[in-house]
């Protein structure tokens, strides 16, 4: 727990305490249902924009608290240690990875226009960057928009775009300039659901997050007005990457709060279950390696927290994000994986949270930029 340490205020365990209620009382008991639907129902979300938690971060004149990056990660640590995930990214990519794109490059009319409903949760948002072709390497995206009279015309195909099924507000990577160099010729858009010529190609099925809408997004002619470019003309590329930071924190305190709700439903399991006359927690091998686990754990979390703390006072901690996303996108399927093995037959078994922890998890090592990727970043800084 962070609970009290140079990491935390008063404020923040306010928030943390307030998280863990809503979770035990309005996630927990719905969301195997949700799981079976492939998607969280709107109330649900429209109620955490009232309790204030799509907000954390924003301008109090738009309904938020104009909290840091710390009180985001210990929101997005409770939220996730209610084991389902596909929940937990619903809220997330439109909190931390879609909306911050709005929030930092909007015009004082697009802030006005769109921000008191994102935080209020009556428009759920998503951002369209990845590609059939490509995911991690933004500059070689082919979605285009080139411009007819004041506005703009979009063609393109986005894939794996979470809450693309159901949500209601985009922000798409196209390219602007096909003769400038890669990452110097694409710009953000606005998309609003309606828009003729934009449409959901598939909803795609997935091993995971199974609870989260997930959708191929396909742009045919789509026509957008002027006002519909977000932040500069081919200043987009800097836009992704400066938001990929807060994306790649979030979703390593995502693997943390799952980290720790797996060990702790897994400790919960070995002091009960018996087998060779005593309980699994009395065979020091199990003990120990839930342990070392925990300690693992708690070091990601320090981590964590540090590269929140650094980003909260305006440092450059790419290097410590990048690290923390490698580690703990890793750390989160080696912990599921034990907890899981420690189930024994149970732990196959779809009753039991860990199985689907386990097949959640898998993702943590990909999305928002892969391990590979972020060694990469980390080796560049070395």
């Amino acid at each position: 727990m962070i609970r009290h340490s140079i990491y935390s205020n008063e404020t923040v365990e306010s928030l943390r305490d307030q998280v863990r209620r809503f979770v035990d009382l309005e996630v927990k008991p719905h969301a195997s249902a949700w799981e079976e639907a492939g998607k969280v129902p709107r109330e649900v979300l429209r109620k955490m924009g009232e309790l204030g938690f799509f907000g954390i971060r924003y301008p109090e004149k738009f309904g938020g608290a104009e909290m840091d990056t710390l009180a985001t990660v210990a929101f997005v640590e409770e939220l996730s240690r209610s084991t389902y995930a596909g929940f937990n990214i619903t809220a997330l990519v439109h909190t931390d990875m879609a909306s911050p794109h709005l929030a930092r490059f909007g015009t004082p009319q697009q802030l006005e226009r769109y921000m008191p409903d994102v935080v209020a949760g009556r428009l759920i948002t998503g951002v369209a960057v990845t590609e059939p072709g490509g995911g991690s390497d933004v500059q070689a995206l082919r979605t285009v928009a080139s411009r007819r009279g004041d506005g703009w015309v979009l063609n393109g195909t986005k894939i794996f775009i979470t809450n693309g099924v159901y949500g209601d507000l985009f922000f798409v990577a196209a390219r602007t300039d096909p003769d400038a160099k890669s990452s110097r010729g694409v710009s953000m858009f606005i998309v609003e659901r309606n828009t003729p010529g934009f449409s959901v190609g598939r909803k795609l099925d997935k091993m995971g997050w199974r609870s989260s809408d997930t959708a191929e997004l396909v742009f045919q002619d789509c026509e957008l007005a002027g006002d519909a470019l977000l932040g500069e003309e081919n200043r987009g590329f800097y836009a992704i990457m400066k938001n990929f930071q807060n994306e790649r924190i979030v979703l390593g305190a995502m693997a943390v709060g799952e980290s720790q709700a797996a060990i702790d439903l897994t400790l919960e399991y070995v002091k009960g279950r018996t087998a060779f006359g005593a309980t699994l927690w009395d065979k020091q091998a199990i003990r120990q390696r839930l342990a070392m686990l925990q300690a693992e754990v708690e070091a990601a979390r320090q981590l964590t927290y540090h590269a929140a703390w650094l980003d909260a006072r305006g440092a450059d901690a790419t290097r410590e994000v990048s690290m923390v996303k490698a580690l703990c996108g890793e750390l989160v399927n080696r912990v599921t994986y034990a907890c899981q093995q420690f189930h024994g037959g149970y732990g196959y078994m779809r009753e039991y949270p860990i199985e689907r922890m386990v097949r959640d998890a898998r993702v943590q090592a990909v999305g928002g930029g892969a391990t590979e990727v972020m060694l990469e970043e980390i080796a560049k800084r070395m």
